[in-house]
């Protein structure tokens, strides 16, 4: 394999499928099942699981939340995807972990980087809820911030598209694939690869971002095994 600990990134939009609300059990059982095969072939994974499935703290805001309650909700919807994720993984003979970044035992255990390098050298799949903690700050910053934090190779993160193109390739038909492409390429371009606080914590610490297509059965272990799929964003 070509990285030895990941931090997978997953949105919580794509936990509900085709359903549009909530989670789905088939988008759930799919994930595991690749996630099983990575860490069966000795891959270290954290993984950061957005919330939006079920509740989005910014869109709360404009429909009246305060903006720092409503990134709680949303914090606690990262914690009930986690719940979700690790019992899917479980079901497949998995061993997974639930950390969180705001106290909650015994639903999670209290996240700190020492523990969780503990569990993910035992094996372990690592899954942080909580996002940072923080209200204003995204799951992508979490990821970034969890991913640098634990010495992750490479942040994947795992969408519904195959890739960083030059437009919305589902809006834009000619919209072009990159392979690869700078940092700096990306600001300059204006691309919407993750948020900015997120995308620049990774660039000042040498973090490598890959984007790719979660939802394709396989693709997490061609991207750990170093196939030219999604795109890479680097230095």
């Amino acid at each position: 394999m070509k990285y030895r600990r990941i931090l997978l990134k997953l949105s919580g939009e794509s936990l509900q499928g085709t359903q549009g609300y909530g989670l789905s059990t088939d988008v759930l059982r799919s994930y595991a099942v690749q996630i099983g095969a990575a860490a069966a072939a000795g891959v270290q994974i954290g993984i950061v699981v957005g919330g939006g499935n079920i509740f989005r703290g910014l869109t709360g805001a404009r429909r009246g939340f305060d903006r720092v309650k409503g990134d709680q909700m949303g914090m606690l919807a990262t914690v009930i995807n986690s719940l979700a994720l690790q019992s899917a993984l479980e079901d497949e003979g998995v061993p997974a972990r639930v950390l969180t970044s705001i106290r909650m035992e015994p639903v999670g255990e209290y996240y700190s980087k020492a523990r969780a390098l503990e569990c993910m050298a035992r094996g372990e799949v690592v899954l942080v809820g909580g996002g940072t903690s923080n209200p204003f700050f995204s799951t992508d910053s979490a990821a970034a911030l969890r991913g640098i934090e634990l010495e992750a190779d490479v942040l994947l993160k795992g969408t519904r598209v195959d890739g960083i193109y030059t437009a919305d390739p589902e809006k834009d038909p000619t919209a072009e694939k990159f392979d690869r492409i700078t940092f700096d390429e990306v600001y300059a371009r204006g691309l919407k690869v993750m948020d900015l606080t997120a995308f620049t914590l990774c660039r000042e610490n040498g973090l490598e971002v890959v984007v790719f297509d979660m939802d394709t059965p396989g693709n997490l272990e061609r991207v750990l095994a170093g196939e030219p799929i999604g795109t890479l964003v680097k230095r």
